[in-house]
């Protein structure tokens, strides 16, 4: 049975997998500092406030959600320092309470106020002017109470299924309707067609920039669906379901059939969550967890919109630069013109991109040169997320009917990217693209291009002649702008050997070869990190230099942790860059003290895997695709390619290390509790790695 997300490793372990949990909560707490910073602009302090929310939602649709199911099957089965499933669940919930009232006091008394002060409001219905109430009132008769369909609660009709975080409302009524009927509740569902936050026109506004939420709209008018009875009140709730996807690898004949039906059932797992407006009456709360049988733990009372998420359409609609960040645009090395192949520059040096700061338009012209290069006979790369709209695909589509042969390994398990990745699967496959999803239990998650050109060699003679990209982040244009990521273009024999080897691996059947060059789970990419590891504790034993650096997302594998508190103990220094997850605990004497672990939360999301280990001076690099969990180790195709050339290895220790560890205004440092602190730059020598590296790039 595959599961989705499923991380053995880390469940057999039992101090991580609470720590797993806590370690998330504790990333959304660090971002949501970020909206309490009054030196961010204000409309990106309301964007980490969403971030926020929308973060909370995967944790209870993934995180929580597995919690619950393992405490269906066996309670017993996960003891944390003799706690129970039912004690972690209410430890995690407990921490989750706290950081949502912490966000909604932070809306409701900084940041709408503030907003406010700057002629951007957000409209309730009870602070209406009269136009403002003839226009709400139009909106909603004309714009919303055509879809809508009240559902009154009786012995015929009863509780409606009601989606994965969709909004919906409880009206608790009196009187008899048109047919003598008693009933005294009916729910009613906003559809997903309507907009969740609607500008008002300037005109009705002494404001600026005039908001109203769907919910308030319909809260005020819903009464009008119900003509004759006597409204006692009505109140918006959000149910959160568990959106994991299970495919039963014994039973199943083809994947994409299967996870089609499964993604049919998605929006409608069990209950994890309920999120009802602070005003709710108990009795109705009652029923509403009953109904969808969840325990009182899992409800939560919020004051203002039951999804914060749909206020990030306002930091985008409102057209104040001053309240946003300075706006940048990535730089394109020069020597990558318009006028000059990249194939010519690769076969004489290697080339790194430095994403946002770098722009990712040179991979798109890579793809596009090499569909319409009579050369270039074949095109092969895997796609993990790429987006619903993404001009790579179509380019590979353009490929494969200039005759190209074109094969995509497709993941079809990315979470929440499913439903897209099936659909470009059927329209690869139309255009003629080989389309393959990988290895059943292994999520493909390397990110890796290689295109393979004839070239001449005099004139009588010819060559195949391979080309690689591989990247640290997926091939998705959008995230490219705000994720910070690295991708190497190379026609180095070895690499492109052992990338040719793994492609056929995907694609075809036979034993493991072996690599030459590159690490790769889930054949010996951990292996060659607890080598790197031990390397180094030798050379300290010897008397001689141990330093690692790492930088990553997440860092939960056991095995490996024990290593590094090893290597600690025996004189090597680590310093440790993870964005988010880490159940490593630093600076502990007689274990850890030789380790420190930060935590880099800015305007870009840190999404790089880099690798540093010293060798006696050797200085080893490896750009990677894997965090260091049990997961991406055994569970997925990871890559991680070493760096050769001379100057991009030095480039990739200043921007992947160097900057980041010095960096005094977006980090945060992990005490020995695993408790982060942020740092305080004094103000004549501030480090902003962010700005730092658009000043460097983009200027």
């Amino acid at each position: 049975m595959l599961r989705s997300g499923q991380d053995i490793g880390v469940v057999a372990n039992n101090q991580l997998y609470l720590n797993r949990e806590l370690s998330l909560l504790a990333f959304n707490e660090r971002v949501l500092s970020m909206a309490q910073d009054p030196a961010v602009p204000l409309l990106e302090r309301l964007r980490y406030l969403c971030i926020v929310s929308s973060n909370l939602d995967e944790f209870f649709e993934i995180r929580v959600s597995g919690l619950l199911e393992e405490q269906r099957r066996n309670p017993d089965f996960i003891k944390l320092d003799g706690d129970k499933v039912t004690e972690v669940l209410n430890k995690v919930t407990r921490s989750v309470h706290t950081l949502v009232e912490k966000q909604y006091r932070l809306l409701n008394e900084s940041i709408l106020p503030a907003l406010r002060s700057e002629s951007i409001v957000l409209l309730e219905p009870a602070h209406l002017t009269r136009p403002q109430q003839q226009w709400a009132k139009e909106y909603f008769f004309d714009q919303v109470m055509p879809v809508l369909t009240p559902i009154g609660l009786d012995p015929a009709h009863p509780f409606p299924r009601v989606q994965n975080k969709s909004l919906n409302f409880v009206v608790q009524l009196n009187g008899e309707d048109a047919f003598g009927r008693l009933s005294d509740t009916a729910i009613v569902q906003a559809p997903r067609v309507l907009p969740r936050l609607i500008p008002v026109q300037s005109d009705l506004s002494q404001h600026d920039y005039s908001f109203m939420m769907l919910g308030s709209l319909m809260q005020a008018f819903i009464p009008e669906l119900f003509p004759g009875m006597q409204v006692l009140g009505v109140y918006p709730f959000r149910v959160t379901r568990n959106s994991d996807l299970y495919v039963d690898e014994e039973e199943m004949t083809n994947l994409r059939q299967a996870l089609q039906g499964e993604l049919s059932q998605r929006h409608y797992g069990d209950a994890v969550r309920l999120e009802v407006s602070v005003d709710c009456p108990t009795e109705m709360v009652n029923r509403l967890l009953q109904e969808f049988n969840l325990p009182d733990h899992a409800l939560y009372r919020v004051n203002g919109p039951v999804n914060l998420v749909r206020l990030m359409h306002l930091s985008d609609w409102v057209d104040r630069p001053d309240l946003k960040f300075v706006p940048f645009t990535p730089s394109v090395p020069k020597f990558l013109s318009q006028e000059v192949s990249l194939f010519d520059v690769l076969s004489h040096q290697d080339v790194l991109l430095h994403h946002p700061y770098e722009s990712f338009t040179p991979v798109l012209d890579f793809i596009r040169c090499a569909t319409h290069d009579p050369d270039v006979v074949a095109i092969k790369q895997t796609i993990y997320r790429t987006g619903k709209d993404s001009e790579l695909m179509d380019l590979l589509m353009t490929a494969a009917f200039r005759g190209k042969e074109v094969t995509v390994v497709l993941e079809l398990m990315a979470r929440f990217d499913e439903e897209a990745n099936i659909e470009w699967s059927s329209k690869l496959e139309q255009a003629g693209v080989h389309v393959v999803y990988g290895v059943v239990g292994l999520k493909t998650h390397a990110k890796m291009l290689m295109i393979v050109r004839r070239e001449k060699l005099d004139e009588h003679r010819s060559q195949l002649k391979r080309y690689v990209h591989v990247g640290t982040g997926n091939y998705h244009p959008k995230t490219a702008q705000i994720y910070t990521d690295f991708g190497l273009f190379t026609s180095n024999s070895a690499i492109c050997q052992d990338i040719h080897n793994l492609f056929n691996h995907l694609t075809g059947l036979g034993h493991c070869r072996q690599f030459s060059a590159i690490w790769c789970s889930p054949f010996n990419l951990h292996d060659k990190v607890v080598l790197a590891f031990k390397k180094e504790i030798v050379q300290v034993q010897a008397g001689k230099k141990g330093y690692v650096m790492a930088r990553m997302n997440s860092l939960l594998e056991p095995k490996l942790i024990q290593l590094m508190y090893e290597a600690s103990q025996a004189g090597v220094q680590i310093d440790l860059i993870v964005r988010g997850q880490c159940a490593l605990k630093p600076g502990v004497k007689g274990m850890s003290e030789n380790i420190t672990v930060r935590s880099i939360i800015g305007r870009l999301l840190e999404h790089s895997r880099v690798y540093y280990f010293h060798n006696d001076g050797t200085e080893d690099v490896y750009i990677s695709s894997a965090d260091w969990m049990h997961r991406n180790f055994f569970r997925r195709i990871e890559l991680a390619i070493p760096i050769f050339d001379a100057n991009i290895k030095k480039r990739l220790i200043h921007e992947a290390f160097r900057v980041l560890l010095t960096d005094n205004c977006l980090a945060w440092v992990a005490n020995q509790q695993g408790v982060y602190k942020r740092l305080m730059p004094s103000s004549k020598k501030k480090m902003n790695a962010h700005d730092y590296l658009i000043k460097q790039f983009c200027s």
